[in-house]
């Protein structure tokens, strides 16, 4: 996570302050705010950077499975961010981007990165963050 721009790491920290405001619109804000400056692929890195907060540095490579009951039947933005973070742990840049742009695509994608910030809040506080 260290070779991140510094912009990036400063935009994620912007969207974790609202998130953990409880601030839903200031979150999406933050990431129009940078889709504004950087196009899709600064917000591909800070959700990227998002994931690396929740996970933390990834294991070697291998295959690393999210353990997440019921996965199938929960919401398009839930499915995305459990796939997005496996992505992340799995060291899979190529999956991590097609399911971004497929969010994007289906026009779910700030639906999807406010859960994923949301995710991030409910992982960091459960560690006593």
């Amino acid at each position: 996570m260290t070779d991140l721009p510094q912009q990036t790491l400063d935009d994620a920290t912007a969207v974790l302050r609202s998130a953990l405001a409880g601030d839903g619109d200031a979150v999406v804000g933050a990431f129009d705010d940078v889709v504004d400056r950087s196009g899709l692929a600064g917000a591909y890195g800070v959700a990227w950077c998002l994931a690396a907060t929740m996970v933390g540095d990834p294991g070697p490579t291998g295959s690393c499975a999210l353990d997440f009951p019921g996965i199938d039947e929960a919401g398009y933005d839930t499915r995305w961010v459990a796939r997005f973070v496996s992505a992340y742990a799995n060291r899979d840049a190529d999956t991590g981007q097609a399911l971004f742009g497929a969010a994007a695509a289906d026009g779910l994608l700030p639906d999807c990165l406010l859960t994923l910030a949301g995710s991030t809040v409910a992982t960091l506080r459960s560690r006593d963050w």
